[in-house]
């Protein structure tokens, strides 16, 4: 780890340097900027000091960069979904979740055109939530059809047969939740008057 760690500190200030370098400032214009000595700024580029936080955090505002750039931090944990959407027959899924076996988000895209799908109404395990956010979405649940547009949300369990589609020919977007059986979406929300 301090190996590691020693790595890291060393490479900050040829980093310093060469974010200087390429503002265009001298090291007098960045004393000025930040407020840090002269000599602590030269003895930070090249090595001679080790930085802390009360000389980065002045440097990364004077530069306009996150600290972690400054120190070249390494990756903590992306938090970010990279998603890889898939098209079948026509529809795109972005997967919006890694979350096997609990709730799992998607965006779908219905493209533009007619549908001339008769509707095939099909039943799984789980609980499903729609949220339309373009378009008009058919949707058939039971023996019941419905047109869902911009706005508009739909809850049913899964076990019931369902089928959605276009509703007319342009193109439709919604958020899809699946969730396994017995999980349902609730919003907790009490209007409090002003």
């Amino acid at each position: 780890m301090s190996e590691e760690f020693d790595a890291v500190l060393n490479a900050v200030g040829p980093r310093l340097r060469e974010l200087r370098r390429r503002s265009g400032a001298t090291l007098t214009a960045l004393s000025q900027t930040t407020g840090i000595p002269v000599s602590t700024l030269s003895r930070l580029e090249s090595g001679q000091r080790k930085p802390g936080l009360e000389l980065l955090l002045p440097l990364a505002r004077a530069y306009q960069v996150p600290l972690d750039e400054l120190v070249d931090a390494p990756a903590s944990g992306d938090p970010r979904v990279h998603p890889r959407p898939v098209t079948h027959n026509g529809m795109t899924v972005v997967p919006l979740t890694r979350n096997p076996g609990g709730l799992q988000a998607f965006k779908q895209i219905l493209p533009a055109g007619p549908n001339n799908l008769e509707p095939d109404p099909r039943s799984h395990e789980g609980y499903h939530w729609l949220y339309v956010l373009n378009g008009r979405l058919r949707l058939v649940l039971g023996d019941q059809d419905f047109v869902l547009t911009a706005g508009e949300v739909a809850e049913f369990d899964t076990h019931l047969p369902h089928w959605f589609g276009n509703a007319d020919a342009h193109p439709v977007e919604l958020l899809s939740i699946v969730g396994p059986q017995g999980e349902r979406f609730h919003i907790r929300a009490r209007y409090q008057p002003s």
